[in-house]
């Protein structure tokens, strides 16, 4: 997400609505692009290909190699032995074993090929927060822009069969960099600036002098990816942001809240992602898909085939479930199914801007419950108010059988570009409570609607043709 986002569709809403009440959609000629085949059907050949790493049977104690939960004793040199360690005899699980305190670890964990961290029942690792600690910078992307920045807390680069298992925590201590994000827009503008000159990805440089905050878990250009069991709280920025990486899973994974910009779970880039039986307690979004922004996405990889079920969240002071706002390459072929999304401002928020461009295309929902939100189901191709010549393009969008107990704001807020309007979107067996606005509606084609009710009463959403 932009960090400066906020007020955008509070205001942009009401106004789309009085324009939709008092002139409508025109009509206008349109030959739209094909309706994509498949749907549902494609998930259990998705679900087939997503495979966990397996891991030989042999085990690295960390406190073999100099570890101590003492909460006092830097364990960080310890946990790199032991990794590497596990790394040259072939693979194995690194364990971190139950501690009366916890594990201060002065920098990051770099996982290698063929390890499994596993963190034992009771066990914290708590990550330092002096930036000097997570130098030499490391190839990242923020907001979607590859750069070099301070390294995540937790890291892989180019890796395969990498884990993180068992039933422990792990502790970004988000409180003590506030003062990066206060101070990240000079340094976010800076990127931007670079990307618009041509500035190669390797003389994008950031970290000392600079207020860009860390990652809790990034695994980057990684195959064969699991996190299983343990708990991220209080992440710096965004908590779990696999980018570039292939077939991954999150299963039965923790997230408690940072402070701000704390996403949940961010796949960035990635093809064949299974999140399932996740809980996400954050104050920004519990999930946000993500393929890179602007030009510097451009011919990169996708964000494709990702399936996310049987979740839960608890609250989030932003959005539930959003695809975007990094939006450059294509997010495509989302499915999600079995989830309950508590309080949230928006319950599906997908969004973009014509500074960033790309598409989102072909993506399911269905059996889910939203317990509460200000605005339901909102599709916005002007995020942020941002202008520029690359349109995003929203195609084949699809909820089914979501209920929702209030969208106090608005229910459905569906606002396309003129340039590359919204196409085929289809809204079955909803039901929904009050809202104040039922439907604000701009340049969208191809809407359908059957059994949708808001605040009890049945409702028809309608775009052109």
């Amino acid at each position: 997400m932009s960090i400066a986002r906020r007020d955008f569709l509070r205001t942009g809403v009401a106004a789309a609505a009085v324009s939709a009440a008092t002139s409508g959609c025109n009509h206008v000629s349109f030959r739209p692009p094909p309706k994509p085949a498949g749907g549902w059907d494609q998930l259990p050949e998705i679900l087939a290909r997503i495979v966990p790493p397996q891991f030989p049977a042999r085990d690295f104690v960390v406190t073999d190699y100099g570890a101590a939960g003492d909460g006092s004793t830097d364990c960080c040199p310890a946990f790199a032995a032991a990794i590497a360690a596990c790394h040259k005899a072939g693979g194995g699980r690194v364990v971190v074993p139950a501690a009366r305190n916890v594990y201060l670890c002065n920098g990051p964990i770099h996982l290698l090929s063929n390890v499994n961290l596993h963190l034992a029942q009771g066990t914290v690792v708590r990550f330092g927060f002096d930036p000097a600690f997570y130098l030499p910078a490391v190839l990242i992307r923020y907001q979607g822009i590859r750069c070099y920045n301070y390294s995540p807390l937790i890291y892989a680069n180019g890796q395969t069969n990498i884990a993180i298992t068992g039933s422990g925590s792990f502790d970004g201590q988000a409180y003590h960099w506030l003062d990066y994000a206060a101070r990240a827009d000079s340094d976010w503008a800076l990127l931007q600036q670079m990307v618009a000159n041509g500035v190669p990805v390797e003389r994008r440089i950031f970290g000392p002098g600079h207020n860009l905050r860390l990652t809790l878990f990034e695994p980057y250009g990684c195959q064969n990816v699991l996190v299983e069991g343990v708990t991220f709280m209080a992440s710096p920025f965004w908590t779990l942001h696999p980018c570039f990486c292939t077939n991954v899973t999150f299963r039965d994974v923790n997230v408690l809240p940072g402070q701000t910009n704390d996403d949940g779970c961010d796949p960035d880039s990635c093809t064949d992602v299974l999140v399932d039986g996740c809980t996400f307690n954050t104050h920004d979004d519990n999930f946000s898909l993500k393929a890179g922004a602007g030009s510097d996405a451009i011919g990169l990889a996708p964000c494709q085939n990702v399936v996310i079920q049987n979740c839960r969240t608890i609250q989030s002071l932003w959005g539930g479930l959003t695809i975007g706002s990094d939006t450059g390459s294509i997010v495509e072929g989302v499915f999600v199914q079995d989830c309950q999304f508590g309080p949230c401002d928006y319950a599906f928020y997908f969004k973009s801007s014509s500074a960033v461009g790309g598409a989102v295309k072909s993506v399911f929902i269905r059996s889910c419950n939203v317990s509460s939100c200000e605005q339901f189901f909102t599709i916005a191709s002007a995020y942020n108010n941002l202008q520029g010549s690359m349109p995003p393009l929203f195609e084949n969008i699809n909820l089914q059988n979501v209920n929702c107990g209030a969208a106090q704001r608005c229910a459905f807020a569906i606002l396309g570009d003129s340039r590359n309007p919204i196409v085929y979107l289809s809204l079955a067996d909803i039901a929904i409570g009050p809202s104040r606005v039922v439907e604000a509606m701009e340049n969208a084609f191809f809407v359908s609607s059957s059994n949708v009710t808001v605040g009890g009463r049945p409702v028809t959403i309608r775009g052109v043709l």
